[in-house]
């Protein structure tokens, strides 16, 4: 997989951060304090394999101030990000939305979308107005949740029993 690397001079608030915010907090703050388990998780190592195999000759990932675009069609101006599944599409709209808004700070117009090849469906995804209000409201809250001391408690969902950090929260 090649992935092209652009300097920056300072670190942000990363797409996958924006995605567990949206999922959990407790998950979010792990993340962000270098405790990464998603090597252990074989839902990971499937959607690697998935963006791998679908789009072979697109793989080109862009990597810059701490965000890393699965692929970027230029020609277009479409940001697209590959995904497993649908099942956490809010938390995958937001993290589109953010990386829209992140090019769009750089002053460049772009839109974005969402692939699932395995279901065969895309989404396209825009920015409004109020997302970028929305998107600055969940910002700071990312900053406040990972300025904590502590992890935020476990939130007891569904959605635990398949998380990487599962054992980290539950044994």
């Amino acid at each position: 997989m090649a992935s092209i690397l652009l300097n920056s001079d300072h670190p942000t608030i990363t797409g996958t951060q924006v995605n567990y915010y949206l999922i959990c907090h407790r998950k979010l703050w792990l993340f962000s304090h270098n405790i990464t388990m998603e090597h252990t998780s074989e839902a990971v190592e499937i959607g690697s394999l998935v963006h791998e195999q679908s789009y072979a000759r697109k793989n080109k990932e862009l990597v810059f101030d701490g965000i890393k675009i699965d692929f970027f069609d230029k020609n277009h101006g479409v940001i697209h990000e590959v995904k497993k599944s649908k099942k956490m599409e809010d938390a995958h709209f937001w993290q589109l939305k953010y990386y829209i808004q992140h090019f769009k700070k750089l002053g460049l117009d772009v839109t974005g979308k969402i692939d699932y090849p395995l279901i065969r469906k895309t989404q396209t995804v825009e920015l409004s107005a109020d997302d970028e209000v929305k998107l600055e409201d969940m910002l700071s809250d990312i900053i406040k949740i990972n300025e904590q001391e502590l992890p935020p408690h476990v939130i007891r969902a569904k959605i635990c029993k398949q998380c990487s950090y599962y054992e980290l929260c539950y044994v």
